[in-house]
């Protein structure tokens, strides 16, 4: 098992020599890939010219060997080739991930985008800087978008992130609005919001009134110091905040339909992280276990700092996938979001 895990890690540090059709090139989060499916699961690996990997005949070689991986790449969706009445391409209003999840910023920009507040990993407001997207996504424009998305392409799950606004809120109102307006459309579509912890914390039970089936809260790190460093702005928000903010989750979508972002390689010691993760699963949070990656147009990639060392993504990987194994959490049971998707992990591929 580990020396597989290795190699997957090696692939999402690394990246594959292949060309893919459907690529997040930038936005909110520490992704910046090609979509495709190794052995039929969905992954997000970057598209490396210079990489070791490459594809043969449906395999990934590395050199001589056989790895033993399959690769595909996801196709083109039929959605992306239609536009709103006024216009504006359906693919800058939400973009397939993997294979059959569908995902949008409702809200491109974010109060924290300053570069002395700015998460050093985020490109948040290059795709719109860009012309690839709308700063605000309504709710009427996701319906439509998610009507054609589960229609023509059999999408299967949504993720609504957003930027976090300047109300107390910090962007929940305009998930729960988005949320109803889908499963208007599309009655039954699993969801998963992403946001900040709401400073007025009913605003979870209202996202889940509204209709979601998971939440994420992501924090990204742990450690205080590392937090500060990568998120000026961000760890403004203390970790008790945090800790509230998935209690309340928990209590209200349930056990393992809460999850947070740790990103491995931005300096916190592996093994402190594996703990940390122990413990969110102790709250039945699902610790979702992504690598740091030099992402074009981030502070972090400006400045040289590289991505960590495969061997630590693994170790951490496995240390955190055991735990959650003992649990019984997997992030297919989350029911959307990230982890239900799982593609720009190594999770899936060692148990969580």
């Amino acid at each position: 098992m580990s020396v597989r895990i290795l190699t997957r890690a090696e692939l999402a540090l690394q990246g594959v020599r292949a060309d893919a059709p459907v690529r997040r090139p930038d936005g909110a989060g520490p992704s910046d890939d090609g979509h495709v499916l190794v052995d039929g699961a969905n992954a997000a690996l970057p598209t490396n010219p210079d990489s070791p990997y490459f594809v043969r005949d449906g395999r990934v070689w590395l050199g001589d060997e056989d790895t033993g991986l399959t690769l595909r790449t996801v196709r083109r969706p039929r959605f992306y080739e239609l536009a709103t009445a006024d216009g504006t391409p359906y693919e800058h209003i939400a973009r397939l991930h993997g294979a059959d999840v569908l995902a949008t910023t409702v809200v491109q920009t974010c109060i924290r985008y300053a570069e002395a507040d700015r998460c050093r990993f985020c490109t948040i407001e290059e795709s719109l800087r860009s012309g690839d997207t709308v700063a605000a996504k309504t709710p009427a424009q996701l319906a439509e978008v998610a009507e054609a998305a589960v229609r023509l392409d059999g999408v299967k799950q949504m993720v609504m992130t957003t930027g976090t606004t300047a109300g107390p809120d910090r962007g929940a109102r305009n998930l729960v609005r988005s949320v109803r307006a889908v499963l208007d459309a599309v009655p039954g579509l699993p969801i998963q919001v992403q946001c900040e912890p709401p400073g007025d914390l009913a605003w979870i039970r209202r996202l889940h009134e509204a209709g979601a089936t998971a939440i994420g809260i992501h924090v990204e790190a742990l450690d205080d110091d590392v937090r500060r460093r990568w998120m000026p702005g961000k760890s403004g928000v203390a970790l008790t905040e945090y800790e509230a903010a998935w209690d309340e989750a928990v209590a209200v979508f349930g056990r393992n339909r809460v999850s947070t972002y740790l990103l491995v390689g931005l300096g916190e010691d592996p093994d402190e992280l594996i703990d940390g993760a122990g413990r969110l699963i102790d709250r039945g949070v699902y610790p979702f276990v992504v690598p740091y990656r030099p992402m074009r147009g981030t502070l972090a990639a400006r400045d040289g700092v590289t991505a960590p060392d495969a061997e630590v993504l693994r170790h951490v990987t496995e240390g955190v996938a055991a735990r959650l194994r003992a649990a019984g959490m997997t992030g297919a049971d989350q029911g959307a979001g990230c982890a239900a998707c799982g593609a720009c992990s190594v999770l899936r591929a060692a148990g969580g």
